[in-house]
């Protein structure tokens, strides 16, 4: 923390600072409840500026949805399924699986989840995707 700190106030601010600073805003939070979101949100904004691409959006939905809540996360993925360096990405239908689920829709939810385990080719994620998928069956 210290060192990104330092290197904020004096070197050119690039990707690589910002995205040190966002993991140094998880790394300052003892559990995820307590991250300090908005200004995460505020860094995602900034790196959108600096570096844009679709992961950093990706990220940038999960981060808005924890501030402004799920529908706005979901609203920021729906440019990103024409996008086709991330279309048919496992990631983004597993993102919006869980975004989903934040809103209470777990029928949507447990299909993309479903949908993520189908697109992933690691054997890990997928199992991980579909246990994620089977506790939202009725």
């Amino acid at each position: 923390m210290e060192l990104i700190t330092d290197t904020l106030s004096w070197a050119p601010i690039g990707s690589y600072q910002i995205q040190a600073a966002i993991a140094a805003v998880h790394d300052e939070a003892p559990r995820a409840e307590e991250t300090d979101w908005g200004q995460s949100l505020a860094l995602y904004q900034l790196l959108e500026r600096v570096s844009p691409n679709p992961m950093v959006t990706l990220n940038h939905a999960v981060t808005l949805a924890m501030v402004r809540g799920p529908e706005a996360g979901l609203g920021m993925l729906a440019g990103l399924d024409s996008d086709e360096r991330l279309a048919g990405h496992h990631r983004l239908a597993a993102v919006r699986a869980h975004l989903l689920e934040m809103a209470g829709d777990a029928a949507g939810a447990q299909a993309e989840y479903q949908e993520a385990a189908r697109r992933t080719t690691s054997l890990p994620e997928r199992r991980y995707l579909e246990a994620r998928a089977a506790k939202l069956k009725p």
